[in-house]
């Protein structure tokens, strides 16, 4: 970390007032976040243009947004609509063997995120000479986007690699304690289970669905793991986890994240130099470049390097990619080992492409001094450095931010991470480990459904999402200062996004969770269909069991209600009429999902 003397916090957006209107489980995230990058502004009057949200001020021309739930014929009109249609009811159902809503607001949230990346882009392209542009953002194509690595991989040449059937963690203990478990090493995995004196066939059996979880879902494991963890107390569970160097982490409430929740902003900026202070006005001094962006890709001409793992880092600098940057991957000796991951799409992983695909990649030692003296020299040339490295690996190899700001003083350098040192009693920085840890397994479940992290990778996502929108405030910040960013956002600023407005409950001393039953599926003759939330009461009252899917939503809609069909097979998405034409194939003839904005 820079020292202070060198740097100072400060908000891209000071200056400028915003306005918005829609629905307000998108417009609230995204007048939050606003806020939190420094501009000031309310709800509008009664006049004001609908599902608008409009910026102004700091010698910009007005920028608006333009956010909604999906086009005008798909039927999709609310949260429970969007995920039904999208996909990710049936990923998130897959552990529980059934489609299930998430009970928090994740589409809402991803498209207000994606909102506040566009408006910030979009200032960043008048910034550098382009024109102001409104962005268009639906909550139906955030959801296509946080499905995109599932959907890639059900359209791939190949089956997968693990089984897609019910089951997976968290564990129980004796005590009735919920908790996760995590590990990347295979044997740390057979310690633990050595420990709890667990049957070795089912030890073997157990690490594959465990170790691919991420990538399908899902992780039917042998009844014996859980069989043996809910006969022992988690005194004996913690002593197996630390005689092997696996983790755990028990499930936390909302009730206790609320009372240690700090209000903190999901990421932090910190510019860099000696003259650090307010922003100027939109001319800025930029990078002193002088490249001009083009008409809907406001980053274009712009340079990213990306060193980055999994899904976080890789699906921010994805996002760069498409408003117009070029990303330049830095991939160790022989490429990307997870280019190899099953399923694959003419012989290069189904997921890998959805992360990776129009990247250029360069192989580069970090463990070599005359790579790392290359990688430099790439950095005195780019406008990002990105990366998700683990905490304190790139001060050991020199090549933090203080490393890389000596060779170019303008550089953005964005680091995502799990926690950003904000826990001082953090586990493993993992999507599920954090998803445990925050209470997010309780956020995204009623009631009568026991607490449970989803394994669809939901905070992978929205933290890749929150690393765009970091960088792109690190820019604007740059193009106002002249000045060079470190941004930090994280895997934990992710969940306390997602998880506010429950925490919010809880503060108020409501009931945080959602009533039970909400936002699942009512099974019909040959599928599923979710109503809205609004209309979800009155159309559990019918017994829609004996009826085609069609009739079903027919008899609803005769009554008022509203509805839609459940997507089960991510693979039908391909030929549904409520996405006619957004899903394409790219040269590998993996599945591609559309931009989540455009701009007009």
């Amino acid at each position: 970390m820079a020292s202070p003397a060198t740097t100072q916090t400060v908000r891209p957006l000071d200056t400028l007032r915003f306005e918005t209107s829609g629905p307000p489980q998108i417009t609230g995230v995204v007048a939050d976040h606003l806020r939190m990058l420094g501009a000031s502004g309310d709800h509008p009057g009664r006049d004001a243009p609908p599902d608008r949200i409009t910026l102004t001020g700091g010698g910009f021309a007005p920028a608006h947004a333009h956010a909604t739930w999906a086009g005008p014929a798909s039927g999709l009109v609310d949260e429970a609509t969007v995920q039904a249609a999208t996909g990710i009811m049936a990923v998130h159902g897959r552990r529980d063997g059934s489609p299930r809503g998430l009970a928090a607001d994740y589409a809402a949230t991803a498209t207000a995120v994606l909102t506040v990346q566009g408006l910030l882009a979009g200032l960043i392209g008048q910034a550098r000479g382009g024109a102001a542009a409104q962005v268009d953002t639906r909550a139906d194509r955030a959801g296509l986007l946080t499905v995109s690595q599932y959907l890639a991989a059900a359209g791939a040449d190949e089956g997968e690699a693990a089984e897609l059937a019910a089951g997976g963690p968290p564990f129980r203990s004796a005590e009735g304690v919920l908790f996760e478990l995590e590990t990347l090493d295979p044997g740390a995995w057979a310690a633990f289970w050595r420990a709890l004196e667990a049957p070795a066939d089912a030890m073997r059996a157990g690490w594959r669905p465990f170790q691919f979880r991420y990538a399908t879902a899902c992780a039917p494991f042998p009844a014996a793991l859980h069989e043996i963890t809910r006969a022992t107390p988690m005194t004996g569970i913690r002593r197996a986890a630390a005689l092997s160097g696996a983790e755990v982490c028990v499930l936390r409430t909302l009730g206790e994240r609320a009372l240690e929740d700090d209000g903190a902003a999901p990421w932090e900026l910190r510019l860099l130099g000696p003259e650090a202070g307010r922003p100027e006005t939109a001319a800025g001094r930029g990078n002193g470049r002088g490249r001009r962006p083009e008409a809907g890709r406001p980053l274009a001409g712009l340079t990213v390097l990306e060193a980055g793992r999994r899904i976080q880092a890789p699906l921010a600098a994805h996002l760069l990619g498409l408003l117009g940057a070029d990303v330049i991957r830095i991939e160790p000796p022989g490429g990307d080992p997870l280019r190899g991951m099953p399923p694959a799409c003419s012989g290069i992983s189904a997921r890998w492409l959805a992360l990776n695909r129009g990247k250029q990649a360069v192989e580069i030692d970090i463990k070599a001094d005359a790579d790392r003296s290359r990688l430099r020299e790439m950095a005195a040339e780019a406008d990002v450095f990105l990366h998700n490295w683990a905490p304190g690996k790139a001060a050991e190899l020199g090549l933090d931010h203080d490393d890389l700001a000596a060779v170019n003083p303008a550089l953005v350098y964005a680091y995502t991470s799990g926690w950003a040192g904000r826990l001082d009693d953090a586990p493993m920085g993992t999507d599920f480990m954090v998803q445990a840890r925050t209470a997010v397994g309780e956020a995204v479940r009623p009631q009568d459904e026991a607490p449970a992290p989803s394994l669809m990778t939901l905070l992978d996502v929205l933290g890749g999402l929150h690393g765009t929108e970091a960088v792109l405030a690190g820019l604007l910040l740059r193009e106002r200062t002249g000045h060079g960013v470190r941004v930090d956002s994280s895997l934990l600023g992710a969940a306390d996004t997602l998880t506010a407005p429950a925490l919010r409950r809880a503060a108020r001393g409501e009931n945080p969770r959602r009533p039970a039953g909400f936002r699942r599926p009512l099974p019909t003759a040959d599928g599923w269909i979710a109503p809205t939330d609004a209309a979800a009461p009155a159309a559990g009252a019918y017994d829609l069991r004996e009826l085609p899917t069609a009739d079903a939503l027919r008899q609803l809609r005769e009554h008022g209600l509203t509805a839609t069909a459940v997507t089960t097979e991510l693979a039908d998405l391909h030929h549904d009429q409520r996405f006619t034409g957004s899903i394409s194939r790219d040269a590998h003839g993996a599945p591609a999902v559309p931009d989540p904005w455009s701009f007009a």
